[in-house]
């Protein structure tokens, strides 16, 4: 079994960075290598930051990725909190870059819509479709699937043959409006 891409997806945050990986081969196998959270119980944010630097590092030299795939940082209300969010991102990015892998962004919502078909999902409908998706025996943590979510989004963006709830979703819209007549409407 050759293996053709394997997606690390990552959810970051300040205190647990969801991690995942998905693995998808020549023989168009697609599924879950590992997924899981590295929780950052240290007091200050250097400690935390250092320590999740170190656990993603050992994720890459272990399962060895093709590519990243993590998700943006949305606007927050708290200041605060989107600056160590942010932080937590840089690092993430800043462990997988000695690999020279290609880094992919998505925003929360384009990963809902692509593997919920909602945008607005919640986190127990992530869980259930990634679950689903990946064939997965048990329910994974949340942040583990909203990391697992990150990377299936990556692999349905890049034009995999596989397809997802947002991708099925789109097409039947878009059949909705075939043999739509613009002239004949006032």
């Amino acid at each position: 079994m050759t293996v053709t891409r394997r997606i690390l997806g990552i959810d970051p945050g300040s205190r647990v960075t969801g991690f995942g990986i998905i693995e998808h081969t020549t023989r168009g196998q697609l599924f879950c290598l590992t997924g899981g959270c590295v929780r950052l119980t240290a007091e200050d944010m250097p400690s935390r930051l250092a320590h999740l630097f170190a656990h993603l590092q050992d994720i890459v030299k272990h399962f060895k990725p093709t590519e990243l795939a993590i998700e943006r940082v949305f606007v927050q209300k708290n200041a605060q909190s989107a600056l160590k969010l942010g932080q937590a991102r840089g690092v993430a990015i800043a462990a997988v870059m000695s690999t020279q892998i290609p880094v992919f962004e998505y925003a929360p919502r384009e990963i809902k819509l692509a593997i919920v078909g909602k945008g607005s999902a919640e986190k127990p409908q992530i869980q259930h479709m990634v679950q689903i998706l990946l064939s997965l025996t048990t329910k994974p943590q949340a942040d583990a699937a909203d990391a697992l979510a990150v990377a299936l989004c990556h692999h349905h963006r890049m034009g995999s043959p596989v397809e997802l709830a947002g991708k099925t979703r789109r097409a039947k819209r878009s059949r909705e409006w075939v043999g739509y007549d613009r002239t004949t409407t006032r």
